[in-house]
């Protein structure tokens, strides 16, 4: 058949994606839509030929390009990811068997007074690990869920708060795996200092976490959050949907009663210093390169792998020498750390899939077409409505960095015939492609944040979807005012007070859910 589908770079490329994402809030059930937004790609690449469909939806190389699941499992990128996954679900497990996670909990309990104290704790250390925005999502989530789901913070929450503080923490931190990609994408000689001087004009990351903040001190959710949240203060049920792979995932993390802080505190210090040194490994830190190019430079999959499995040899050797668990048992840590992460892993390949086929379908080359379609346009909008075509882009391919490949180089094309607006272009193609990654149902890391809180993934979209359109409609406002103006200061200060202003408005009307004051009890306390 022609390499060139006769769908190719057309507004059919957006079907695939979209009939995943309809399906998923409707169904509440995301494998079978992932899978059905694929085999629609497929289809609609081959047509009628069932043996071109199946091909295609499986393994098909044209030309240079390679597409299916099979495609998907052999990309060294994604098995770098994947391995980590592992590593990192066995680390887990470890910690929980031998109770360091239960200390952990019981030791923070002590010592977290209330219901804000738990948020913002988890917020913090959210912040703290923003090396990467996978190891964030799994690592905040399994330390911080005995605290939260003491003060009966819901799953859906405590994801939202990991999903919030993993990409727009990741996209603002000059020394992170986030900066790299962007870096990569940039033009000659531009790198790393092209990414500082956008992250005063990346305003849906800023307002996310002033957002985030002011939930917490507001003590109140709307929208879908507020049915989870009510639940879960009144009802004492923290999911409110039913997910047997959360249930399961739960009931194996009770652990030991001889654990200890260490226990947790030392394998996630190992793996959070041997994925730095993995990162920068790769980036060739040690062959002399410095230390922020060595992170513009690194390959993030395979540093994080390579991290990863350092860090686990020394846990295990730890947990040898501490005796509190056998070798026999750390042993079946291994399947059983690869079974805790089968779940995300499997969504993961549908989701790499799904892209794969958008690919074969030209979703890029039709965005693209929109974007130099636009540059004809009133000067001052371009930021705000590049910014608006990146939010629809990743949303709908569910990846970031796919975004900022698409987009940045146009917008490094555009500021050449509008050098003054440089920093709010590339900016709001940065702050568009995290919103797509920060909600959409088919990225990667929000999937990872629904494991990392073992919260069903549909629960989490729903229920983080409106919070991330809120800012992203702030965000819209205040890159149409960066387009006009020449710093930062005016769009960030009139969408801080648009953000605040529209939070009050959103508490006092019905159907907000206010947190009563009895929920900041500390109820391992008053047992």
């Amino acid at each position: 058949m022609d390499q060139t589908p006769a769908l190719f770079a057309t507004a059919w490329a957006v079907l695939p994606p979209l009939i995943a994402i309809v399906l998923a809030l409707i169904t509440k059930e995301v494998y079978s839509s992932l899978f059905l937004g694929a085999l629609t790609g497929a289809i609609l690449y081959a047509g009628a030929d069932f043996d071109g469909i199946l091909n295609h939806l499986l393994y098909e190389e044209v030309g240079e390009s390679k597409y299916g699941v099979i495609s998907a499992l052999s990309d060294s990128w994604n098995v770098g990811i994947l391995i980590f996954l592992v590593i990192l679900g066995i680390i887990v497990a470890l910690m929980n068997l031998s109770g360091g996670s239960k200390a952990f909990g019981a030791w923070a309990l002590k010592r977290v007074k209330s219901r804000v104290a738990a948020e913002l704790a988890t917020v913090i250390l959210g912040v703290i690990i923003f090396v990467d925005d996978y190891f964030n999502c799994l690592t905040v989530g399994s330390v911080m869920k005995p605290v939260t789901d003491n003060f009966k913070i819901s799953r859906a929450k405590l994801a939202y708060i990991i999903d919030a503080t993993a990409a727009p923490v990741c996209i603002i931190a000059p020394v992170s795996s986030w900066a790299a990609a962007v870096s990569s994408f940039a033009g000659e000689g531009q790198g790393i200092s092209l990414f500082i001087r956008c992250i005063p004009y990346n305003f849906y990351a800023i307002f996310t976490l002033i957002m985030m903040i002011a939930l917490i001190f507001m003590k109140f959710d709307y929208a879908t959050m507020a049915r989870f949240e009510m639940n879960a203060v009144e009802n004492g049920d923290l999911f409110t949907v039913e997910d047997e792979n959360v249930s399961l995932a739960d009931a194996a993390e009770e652990g030991s009663d001889k654990g200890t802080v260490l226990d947790l505190v030392l394998p996630v210090v190992v793996l959070v210093v041997s994925c730095v040194l993995g990162m920068i490994y790769t980036g060739g830190f040690f062959s002399g390169t410095g230390f922020v190019d060595a992170f513009s430079e690194s390959d993030a999959a395979r540093g994080l792998s390579m991290g990863g499995l350092v860090a686990l040899i020394i846990v295990i050797i730890y947990f040898l020498f501490r005796r509190t668990i056998s070798f026999k048992e750390i042993m079946g840590c291994i399947p059983e750390g690869m079974k805790d992460m089968s779940s995300p892993i499997l969504v993961l390949t549908l989701a790499w899939t799904l892209k794969s086929m958008t690919d074969s379908l030209g979703l890029a080359d039709y965005v693209s077409g929109l974007v130099e379609d636009m540059q004809g346009a009133a000067v001052g909008i371009i930021p705000a409505a590049l910014f608006l075509i990146a939010c629809v882009l990743a949303f709908a391919s569910g990846t970031s960095w796919g975004t900022f490949g698409i987009l940045i180089p146009l917008g490094l094309a555009i500021t050449e015939t509008h050098p003054e607006l440089s920093t709010p272009i590339i900016a709001a193609c940065m702050a568009g492609a995290v919103y797509g990654d920060h909600c959409s149902p088919i990225s990667d890391t929000t999937i990872m944040a629904s494991a990392g809180a073992n919260c069903n993934h549909v629960s989490h979209v729903s229920t983080q979807l409106p919070y991330a359109t809120t800012v992203a409609a702030v965000s819209a406002i205040s890159y149409v005012i960066a387009g006009f103006v020449s710093s930062p200061v005016i769009p960030l200060i009139v969408g801080i007070v648009l953000l605040l202003g529209t939070l009050f408005f959103i508490r006092n009307r019905e159907g907000s859910y206010r947190i009563p004051e009895s929920a900041n009890i500390n109820q391992a306390a008053s047992e």
